[in-house]
């Protein structure tokens, strides 16, 4: 997909990855909607980028709010890009704790609506809004880029809610690539590896060694730019869909 003249939005968009990614996104002539629970992160990274962004604070669990931000993206061109990096996690903990207590209910729901449930919300109405375009030369009105974690396939322990909430988002992927195929839209997700984002750069030598030491190649953390080029890139090409790619220097996780 040609890029220019489109617009975009990136919710998550004002931290590490998000923001990486809208920089990138701008950098190619597209105009950005940042959707961001931090408005004032986001205003800051819109104000950096002028003309070619925009931002609306809000949630991607709240109709109003992504509405908001399908408006505002929609005023800097034809709405084709969508890429849900907001999620976290709540918590956290084994199913059942050393001490015998239960994993909490009430924050693995909190990480499931963060992850699984933000991301299919933004994803339905957004490309709702999509399928309104005019398609190009290959049919496509859209893309749908969304973000899950290595640990949806080989969650740690204490992870099990952080894990069944990017497990979701992966397997949203495909049939979500089958429900939008007659609307030209495609769907891929990205599952990367902890990545060097500002928040990493705060923890401890020691913590870093362990994150990186099973890595494969590169022998490092990955970067935010280069999760912004994997985007990008599954934007161009119009024959990536129904994919979940791995971005982790061929890193696997092991029980420990």
């Amino acid at each position: 997909m040609n890029l220019e003249g489109r617009s975009a939005i990136v919710t998550g968009g004002a931290g590490g990855l998000g923001s990486a990614t809208v920089r990138r996104l701008a950098g190619s002539g597209m105009g950005v909607c940042v959707l961001d629970l931090d408005p004032e992160r986001a205003g800051a990274l819109a104000t950096e980028l002028g003309d070619s962004a925009t931002t609306t604070g809000g949630d991607v669990a709240n109709d109003d709010d992504v509405v908001a931000a399908i408006d505002a993206a929609s005023s800097l061109g034809a709405l084709s890009l969508l890429v849900n990096v907001a999620g976290g996690g709540v918590g956290g903990g084994r199913t059942v704790g050393r001490d015998g207590s239960p994993h909490d209910k009430a924050s693995f729901k909190t990480t499931l609506e963060m992850n699984a449930v933000g991301t299919f919300n933004a994803t339905r109405l957004v490309a709702a809004a999509m399928a309104r375009n005019a398609p190009d030369e290959d049919g496509q009105r859209g893309v749908i880029v969304n973000t899950a974690s290595i640990a949806g396939y080989e969650g740690q322990i204490g992870q099990v809610a952080y894990a069944a909430g990017k497990a979701a988002i992966l397997g949203m992927t495909l049939p979500m690539a089958r429900d939008l195929a007659p609307l030209g839209i495609r769907v891929c997700a990205i599952a990367p590896v902890t990545m060097d984002t500002p928040a990493m750069q705060l923890v401890s030598d020691e913590v870093r060694e362990h994150i990186v030491k099973d890595i494969v190649f590169p022998k490092r953390m990955g970067r935010p730019e280069e999760f912004a080029i994997l985007v990008e890139s599954v934007v161009r090409n119009p024959y990536l869909n129904g994919e979940n790619i791995r971005l982790d220097g061929a890193l696997r996780f092991a029980p420990k």
